[in-house]
């Protein structure tokens, strides 16, 4: 009985740590400098970027809607991967605008890769306004299953 309020309790702990963290984003979020916290780019970052590993490769997820991939710069050195390029609203000249939250301008994004990921099999695709990118990792460094005798 008193583990079943526990869980209870645990809940709205966490319900609690939602509205705080949300309350700092309103307060904090529209400050010019980087606000580090519980996510692990500050709001506005342009494009936002998702990451996943498995033992056989690196997939780069990049939300970048109203880009030319043409234009795109991709580099790879080390295992940092640089993504950067520009992305232009279209602007109504006799438009008077008292909000606009889309992105507009040059961005540059860094991304460190595991140490293992091969540069010469390095991939990217761009469709729906998503840019993905992977990467796979070298053979040697996969993990094996050992057989014990």
């Amino acid at each position: 009985m008193m583990f079943a309020q526990l869980g209870n309790f645990e809940s709205n702990l966490f319900d609690e740590f939602r509205r705080f963290d949300q309350t700092l984003d309103d307060l904090l979020g529209r400050v010019a400098w980087p606000v580090t916290g519980i996510r692990s780019a500050a709001r506005g970052t342009f494009p936002a970027v998702n990451v996943g590993v498995t033992p056989e490769k690196v997939e780069v997820y990049l939300f970048a809607p109203g880009l030319d991939p043409k234009k795109l710069d991709l580099t790879l050195r080390q295992n940092l991967l640089t993504v950067s390029g520009e992305r232009k609203i279209p602007v109504a000249k006799d438009a008077d605008y008292y909000r606009q939250e889309r992105f507009d301008g040059a961005f540059r994004r860094v991304i460190t890769l595991p140490d293992d990921v091969d540069p010469d099999r390095v991939e990217a695709k761009y469709q729906d306004g998503v840019l993905r990118i992977t990467a796979t990792r070298r053979e040697a460094a996969r993990p094996r299953q050992i057989t014990v005798q």
